[in-house]
């Protein structure tokens, strides 16, 4: 009859001859997990932009997790979690969730949709929600009259975000220009 102590370390020479065999094979982890493996990507977003993934009614965050498979925890300090099956959803719903949040920065170009013209400019929707204005000023390096000689509704140009004024984003195409000149120069 085989004694506890014996049982044991039977138990621990198998256990060892699987670690020596695991450790022959990989020696250490993978850089990036299997594309089938479950995950769980976490995000922080502005918290006053929570509303703007939930949407009116849960709509939006329910259209999300439709589309991805994905399930979605928002904490109210704004902390995103996305529990997905797969890598590829996974990445398909944190891109949705970073184009819902996004926020103009500071000197970065924009292709943006010329989506209103005023007197005054024209207003430009950089990211899906999020419109800037392109003072008629900053339209060309020349004096531009009236906007419309300058830009058309639904025309899509390159803009730079060259101020952020609380939730109100100024735009140029002059900044562009300038920066072209000095490259080429």
């Amino acid at each position: 009859p085989m004694i506890l102590a014996d049982a044991l370390e039977q138990a621990r020479k198998g256990r060892l001859y699987i670690l020596d065999h695991m450790d022959a094979i990989l020696q250490e982890p993978r850089p990036e997990m299997s594309p089938y493996a479950p995950r769980i990507v976490t995000i922080q977003i502005s918290p006053d932009k929570i509303r703007d993934v939930i949407g009116p009614g849960g709509k939006v965050i329910r259209g999300i997790q439709e589309k991805t498979g994905a399930k979605i925890d928002i904490s109210d300090d704004g902390r995103v979690s996305i529990a997905t099956a797969s890598g590829e959803a996974a990445e398909a719903a944190l891109q949705m969730v970073r184009d819902l949040t996004a926020e103009a920065e500071l000197n970065k170009t924009y292709l943006g949709t010329v989506s209103r013209i005023v007197d005054f400019g024209a207003f430009i929707e950089i990211l899906p929600g999020l419109d800037g204005l392109l003072h008629v000023s900053e339209i060309a390096d020349y004096r531009v009259r009236d906007v419309r000689d300058g830009v058309k509704e639904g025309q899509q140009i390159l803009v730079k975000c060259i101020g952020i004024e609380g939730n109100k984003v100024r735009l140029s195409r002059k900044a562009l220009l300038k920066d072209e000149k000095k490259g080429k120069g």
